[in-house]
């Protein structure tokens, strides 16, 4: 029952917040909308940052799960597209709240996990020391997650979305490049 209950409230949240700006929604409108009493939310969540961390931290874990190694780098940006796509209106109005910083550590998180899963990839065969490889993996990941963000910024249009990644299928097998002349 505890399980029924707990997937029960995530799905309605979610729903909400499909509907409705975070800061429109409340513990009492999920209850409600829910059919349980406020003990049980609270007896699965502390407040309500507590259940979106959860909720943000599942499709983060699924991502990284569907994604167990990676080929590209446009793969890695489609991955992460598709993370913050999952529920475009829960998301962007996560994304416009107080809990921002929640779901950027667990974009970059995701971006950090599938990078380094593709650098691996991309300069197995090299003589690239760890250092290097980090720096790469650092940049890669910093490039995935600024065009996130910004797509984000621009109101996920699917247009801007498919921009950045044409200019990443021409950029594809930078990496690799990159670290040859990184090499020791």
């Amino acid at each position: 029952m505890a399980n029924f209950t707990k997937k029960a409230i995530k799905e309605t949240f979610v729903e909400l917040l499909e509907e409705h700006p975070l800061s429109d929604i409340t513990i009492k409108d999920i209850v409600e909308k829910c059919g349980i009493n406020r003990n049980s939310f609270y007896y699965h969540y502390h407040d309500l940052p507590d259940l979106i961390e959860e909720i943000v931290k599942e499709d983060a874990e699924g991502i990284i799960k569907k994604y167990p190694s990676v080929k590209s780098i446009v793969e890695c940006y489609d991955a992460l597209i598709e993370f913050a796509s999952q529920h475009k209106r829960a998301i962007m109005h996560i994304f416009k709240s107080v809990n921002r910083e929640m779901f950027e550590n667990y974009l970059m998180e995701v971006s950090e996990y599938l990078v380094r899963s593709y650098i691996e990839m991309a300069v197995s065969g090299t003589s690239i020391g760890e250092s290097s490889r980090q720096t790469l993996t650092d940049y890669y990941k910093c490039v995935c997650f600024g065009l996130v963000i910004e797509w984000l910024n621009k109101g996920m249009k699917e247009e801007y979305a498919q921009e950045f990644r044409k200019i990443l299928v021409m950029r594809k097998d930078l990496a690799p490049e990159i670290a040859k002349g990184l090499q020791d």
